[in-house]
């Protein structure tokens, strides 16, 4: 069996490709600059260069594979054609398996992060091809920048309210889809992912340190901090609008599918703060 991962040059790409090869697979490593993961190469990897724009690299890329992670892109308002052009060239190539790397509860949640995933999910639907919905909830390196601003001045911005997020290692995330992919029985399903621990604002401040304390602001308010920080528009009325969102419930995951594919418990926040601030 072959198993191919995109955007395999990513922070989360890379991670399962790095599982695959850890669990003895020879993996498809699809990029595109495959000087970026040469040192994957070198493990062992067939790295094969194609990018989402790319239909008939796609098919090149494609050929001989049995199982494909479609990983999300990055492009913002570009990712549904994006993902469409993969699962086409999946369909062309008879993949057995397609999986795609979501967000908690597609279908209904109204995070602006969330409509291209909807959007995706409404293409795989359609799909000739079987099809697993991997619905990752929040990295907990996603807060890399404010964890390390947090643990300097003692305060950490946000404006989920009371909501709790449960969020994984981006490590969990990638080990859950190498298992994903190396599995039977997961076809047609909808896996909820998210880690062990559902954090409070104040609780991820109590991960951060002991005298590091939660500041709730205003979605506007907390966007302009983000702006501030150095973030784009785009990207700060996302990751506000994400946190808003948050305060709704939208990111809690209580369904316990990540544990059970890990097969062990999920690593707690605190241990990956303690490796960022």
């Amino acid at each position: 069996m072959t198993v191919a991962v995109t955007a395999a040059g990513g922070k989360l790409g890379r991670l399962v490709v790095e599982a695959l090869l850890d669990a003895g697979e020879r993996p498809v490593a699809i990029v595109r600059d495959p000087q970026k993961v040469a040192d994957l190469a070198a493990r062992g990897a067939d790295v094969r260069q194609a990018s989402y724009d790319d239909p008939a690299a796609l098919d090149a890329a494609l050929v001989g594979v049995d199982r494909v992670l479609l990983i999300s892109g990055n492009e913002f308002g570009r990712r549904i054609a994006q993902h469409t052009n993969v699962i086409r060239a999946a369909e062309r190539a008879g993949v057995e398996l397609l999986a795609y790397t979501s967000i908690p509860r597609a279908d209904s949640n109204p995070m602006v992060l969330a409509a291209e995933h909807r959007g995706t999910e409404e293409a795989l639907a359609t799909a000739s091809v079987p099809t697993v919905l991997l619905r990752n909830s929040w990295y907990w390196e996603n807060y890399g920048g404010a964890v390390a601003h947090a643990a300097q001045t003692g305060v950490l911005h946000g404006a989920m309210g009371a909501g709790r997020v449960s969020g994984a290692a981006r490590a969990d995330y990638a080990e859950a889809a190498a298992r994903v992919l190396t599995t039977a029985g997961h076809e047609g399903r909808i896996y909820e992912l998210g880690g062990d621990e559902a954090l409070t604002g104040e609780d991820l401040a109590a991960a951060v340190g002991e005298n590091v304390r939660y500041e709730n602001l205003a979605q506007d308010d907390y966007a302009a901090a983000l702006r501030a920080a150095g973030l784009d528009d785009q990207v700060a009325a996302a990751l506000s609008d994400a946190d808003a969102r948050i305060g709704e419930g939208f990111l809690e995951v209580n369904t316990g599918d990540l544990t059970k594919l890990l097969g062990r418990p999920a690593v707690a926040a605190s241990a990956v703060f303690a490796g960022i601030s």
